[in-house]
């Protein structure tokens, strides 16, 4: 009706249509997109708070073709205030940019408004990652003579053998390994697939994980195997995981930061300290970019500096 839009606000006639525009979004990165559980959630929970400012700012819910990026960086500046790390707010900007571009595919805007922010300068925070002794004691600690302990030992070795993230271990079924040649299909993140080595440990203690394993009832799941299972013969979640490491962390009293990610950030640590090709362990560890690898070069060069620092006589 034209005749209303000459006499009302335009915003009262798209009240409501950025909350209805990002369940479309959410659906389209679901869909189209293949976006995990968690992706969604975070994204569900970024717009959420983009839309309460936003509805402070303006003094009602914006359509999406009225915020422009003096809005969006007024939100930006909202959140360094609220002391959120740089890396959030990078992560939030990349969230925008993704919503804006469907919106402007949908035809809601004609141009993307978070397209000229800059994500801020991050602090690069070195990796914690455990000393090959102290991977030694981990890997030590679970018990030998129960068959939850063979598992664990199982799991540990596998993750640091092969630089496995914690879901990756987790989904490794029984038809991804093979032992003869030392190998394990791996799942990765955009269910990229990788062949990741297992070294002689890590093999052996599969080896007899899986042998005591046999002798324990499992419940078929969706035709597949898995490696890693409960005490009821279940997939192990990774926060299983992550409960299992604490426990064996307070057994050996090794550093409480460590979590099942420090075994995939020592594996590449002690790789580049002992002279790996950084382009084999971006391989090993299946990123897509060689900048994400490279943080490891910056730990290897921090023990090296250190080193130099403690035996050269004319260091300081």
């Amino acid at each position: 009706m034209p005749e209303l839009r000459g006499l009302v606000p335009a915003y009262y006639l798209s009240i409501g249509l950025m909350k209805t525009s990002i369940p479309r979004f959410l659906r389209y990165l679901q869909v189209e997109r293949n976006a995990s559980e968690l992706t969604i959630k975070s994204y569900r929970e970024d717009f959420e708070a983009l839309l309460e400012y936003l509805t402070e700012a303006f003094g009602h819910e914006p359509s999406p073709s009225e915020i422009t990026p003096i809005d969006l960086r007024g939100y930006v500046g909202a959140l360094h205030e609220a002391g959120y790390a740089k890396a959030s707010v990078s992560r939030r900007l990349a969230s925008l940019r993704s919503f804006f571009r469907f919106a402007q595919r949908e035809e809601l805007v004609d141009s993307n408004p978070a397209k000229p922010l800059r994500n801020p300068r991050r602090d690069r925070k070195l990796p914690h990652f455990l000393s090959t002794d102290e991977i030694g004691q981990l890997l030590d600690a679970p018990p030998a003579d129960i068959p939850l302990g063979l598992r664990d030992r199982a799991i540990l070795e596998t993750m640091y053998s092969a630089g496995l993230r914690v879901s990756e271990a987790v989904g490794v079924n029984e038809e991804d390994l093979d032992f003869e040649q030392g190998l394990v299909r791996v799942r990765g993140k955009g269910k990229r697939e990788r062949l990741s080595p297992l070294g002689s440990f890590a093999v052996r203690a599969m080896k007899h994980w899986l042998r005591k394993r046999e002798l324990s009832p499992k419940e078929p799941q969706n035709g597949t195997a898995p490696v890693f299972v409960n005490k009821f013969g279940r997939r192990l979640t990774t926060r299983s995981v992550g409960r299992m490491l604490e426990k064996h962390l307070k057994q050996t009293g090794l550093d409480t930061r460590t979590t099942p990610h420090t075994l995939r950030h020592s594996f590449a640590t002690h790789l580049l300290d002992r002279g790996a090709d950084i382009r084999s362990v971006q391989e090993l560890l299946g990123h897509k970019s060689l900048v994400t690898t490279q943080i490891y070069t910056h730990v290897s060069t921090a023990g090296l500096r250190e080193a130099y620092e403690k035996a050269h006589p004319r260091a300081r």
